[in-house]
C-alpha cells in the first residue's frame, strides 16, 4: 500500500474535490482515508476529473473530484455528519486530511 498525501478542498455528501501533487487518472478506483475532525474513514472513490489547477513555485498542483463508490453506512455517516457540522460554521475555513491509499483499488 503506498499512501500518498493530498488536501481537501471541498467535501459532500457525494465526493470531494482534492489537490495533489501528482495526478489522478481519469475513472480510476483508489481506496482514500480521510481524517474528518477525530474520525478517521476509509473508502473507496472514482476520479470523476483530474486537472492542473496551480502552479506554486513552479511545481504543478493537481485538482481532482473523487466519487465515492458504495460507502459503507458508516463511512456515509461520518461524512454526513461531518459535511453538516461544515455547514453549522460556514465562516470558518477548515483543512481535511486524508491520504491516497493506493494506485488501483482493482488491482
Amino acid at each position: 500500500m503506498v499512501f500518498q498525501p493530498m488536501t481537501i478542498v471541498d467535501i459532500s455528501h457525494g465526493g470531494a474535490q482534492v489537490e495533489t501533487p501528482f495526478p489522478l487518472q481519469l475513472d480510476s478506483l483508489h481506496q482514500f482515508r480521510l481524517t474528518l475532525g477525530d474520525i478517521s474513514v476509509i473508502f473507496r472513490g472514482r476520479i470523476a476529473h483530474c486537472r492542473v489547477g496551480d502552479l506554486r513555485e513552479a511545481v504543478a498542483v493537481f485538482r481532482s473530484g473523487i466519487e465515492f463508490v458504495e460507502p459503507s453506512p458508516h463511512v456515509l455517516q461520518a461524512i454526513s455528519s461531518f459535511v453538516e457540522a461544515l455547514s453549522a460554521s460556514k465562516p470558518v475555513k477548515v483543512v481535511v486530511d486524508g491520504e491516497v491509499l493506493d494506485d488501483s483499488a482493482g488491482g
